[in-house]
């Protein structure tokens, strides 16, 4: 089952040299329910290409979403992706399970609403 998506993050770097990961904002991390070492699928809004790695955490609050190691290749900086994340439940338990939803403006800070965070 979905569990919990950041939705439209921009891409702030690439760095192709390292094992191969997703680095993001800790905070995003955090709001999304998302843990480092987590398996995540990204799915690049700019491209259509899509892939499965693992979240390493940045520093809070800043902003960061990078692309490491080969991945670094399926994404430009600027680019907006969806990051998602599964989890598995019974299937009498699917129905209540409450997915949780971290959209982010440009700068890849969590939206606020009239009704208050969006997440």
């Amino acid at each position: 089952m979905l569990k919990s998506k950041i939705h439209g993050a921009r891409l702030t770097g690439t760095e192709l040299d390292y094992e191969g990961s997703i680095t993001i904002d800790r905070n995003l991390l955090d709001r999304a329910d998302i843990l480092p070492g987590e398996q995540v699928h990204v799915l690049n809004i700019n491209n259509g290409k899509r892939f499965i790695t693992y979240t390493i955490a940045a520093p809070q609050d800043s902003g960061t979403i990078l692309l490491n190691g080969p991945a670094a290749r399926l994404g430009t900086v600027g680019d907006k992706v969806i990051v998602i994340s599964y989890c598995q439940v019974p299937a009498e338990k699917a129905k209540d399970l409450q997915i949780k939803k971290v959209f982010v403006d440009e700068k890849n800070k969590p939206k606020e609403s009239k009704d208050g965070p969006r997440t």
